[in-house]
């Protein structure tokens, strides 16, 4: 059995937040092959105790990458901030295939178009994957369930990293399927009682209010805010009330466009004209819209370089699934070039958390070796990129940890699932699979 098979069986995804098969990325043939330590979104700390606890299992999943796609050299992208992280990893470095791509301590450096850039110097066509220039790029946590898979392990846990106002800030494995509630009890609880919780991140992830949400292969970590935080108070508003205020008050400054990492890249992404959608009928936004479409949703528009304190971010998101439903893309004319003041208009993570008063909530988040251990696991059917995994198991059905309870056919784009406990499967409904 080859290596993309034994990912494919055990479920493998990005588990960075995208949540991409892994067995697509091990069939290609490249010429570089970059592991992804970046993790550059405020508060979270999860790749960091990764890559010091377990640098022998991720650079294992690096090297079986390397030589599967028969890649001539492989890049570690890790911020030089991180040095105990460096020294970890470059301790397993044995074949010397293997060379560190140290970052700054800027956001988004993990952006696959720019970490491609950073180690390669080549920049993907618009529209275009790393593939497209000769690269694979996967999220270090990916790469030690890699390491796994290679040995028949399933993937039935996530590495997740619990912080802001709870009383024990760590980092541990999770049974899949685990509630936030759960999360929550295992880290001491919260510190305060009227809170809000983001999933995967400030900048890129979600807000949400509900503990009974669990976890899947691509969640990252929880960071729960007071619930009169800015952010809390921003994100917490409608789209509607979004576009409203948008419509009001955007002067067109462009300073959201000087400052997305994307168009300073040389793609043509320009938020400020995309705002000009919120303003015209539905004939001028076909004219606007096309200038989100190769917007990668880090925030920066939205959360940073708005003096208004607006939200470009979120009207370019709406734009891309208009654009999407009405099956447009826009092709980008001119060349793409990095701009020749990129490096000024980095945005240092230290003055983006300054800026969202998180300062005082960055503490560190240290491995903690013991997970919960719930008494049962609802398993969603669908939590990567693709169709949904079908059941391969009836109501009554005993079930090991490990056990696959949900799977793809080969032919089609998706991950098998795997039970995160031993128990009996008590319910099955086209979402999701309850085991106690």
């Amino acid at each position: 059995m080859d290596l993309a098979e034994k990912i494919f069986n055990a479920g493998v995804v990005g588990a960075g937040g995208a949540g991409f098969p892994a067995h697509v990325k091990a069939k290609a043939e490249v010429e570089f092959m970059i592991a992804n330590g970046a993790e550059c979104e405020p508060l979270l700390h999860k790749d960091f105790e990764l890559m010091v606890h377990y640098a022998e299992e991720i650079v294992t999943g690096m090297n079986l990458m390397i030589e599967n796609t028969k890649a001539k050299k492989g890049f570690f992208g890790i911020k030089s901030k991180n040095t105990l992280a460096i020294s970890a990893v470059e301790k397993v470095f044995l074949n010397g295939r293997i060379e560190l791509c140290q970052l700054g301590d800027f956001y988004p450096s993990g952006d696959e178009y720019e970490l491609v850039y950073e180690a390669t110097k080549r920049l993907i066509p618009p529209h275009g994957i790393p593939l497209d220039v000769g690269a694979v790029v996967n999220n270090v946590e990916t790469l030690y369930n890699i390491s796994n898979a290679a040995k028949d392990i399933p993937v039935t846990e996530k590495f997740v990293c619990i912080t802001g106002k709870v009383k024990t800030p760590s980092t541990f494995f999770a049974p899949i399927g685990t509630t936030y509630g759960e999360l929550l009890e295992h880290c001491g609880g919260t510190a305060i009682s009227d809170y809000g919780i983001f999933v995967g991140g400030v900048m890129m992830g979600r807000l949400t209010f509900d503990l009974n949400e669990v976890v899947t292969k691509t969640t990252t970590g929880l960071i729960i805010l007071p619930k009169d935080h800015y952010l809390i108070k921003r994100m917490n508003r409608t789209i509607d009330s979004m576009n409203r205020i948008g419509r009001s008050a955007c002067d067109q400054c462009s300073y959201c466009t000087e400052f997305c990492p994307r168009y300073l890249l040389g793609y043509d992404v320009q938020p400020h004209k995309v705002m000009r959608s919120l303003e015209f009928s539905q004939t001028g936004e076909a004219v606007w819209n096309q200038y989100a479409d190769l917007c990668c949703l880090c925030g920066l528009c939205s959360l940073y370089a708005c003096p208004e304190d607006l939200y470009p971010r979120e009207a370019c998101d709406q734009s891309k699934s208009e654009l999407k439903n009405k099956g447009i893309t826009y092709n980008q004319v001119k060349p793409v070039k990095v701009h020749p003041i990129k490096e000024g208009r980095r945005v240092p993570l230290k003055q983006l958390m300054k800026k969202l008063d998180l300062t005082k909530f960055n503490v560190a988040t240290p491995f903690n070796n013991n997970s919960p251990n719930p008494d049962n696991v609802k398993i969603m059917l669908k939590q990567h990129v693709g169709v949904p995994a079908a059941p391969v198991v009836d109501v009554g059905d005993v079930v090991k940890k490990g056990s696959l309870i949900g799977k793809v056919d080969p032919a089609n784009l998706g991950a098998n699932i795997h039970s995160s406990i031993s128990g009996k499967v008590t319910e099955i409904n086209s979402e999701y699979i309850l085991i106690e």
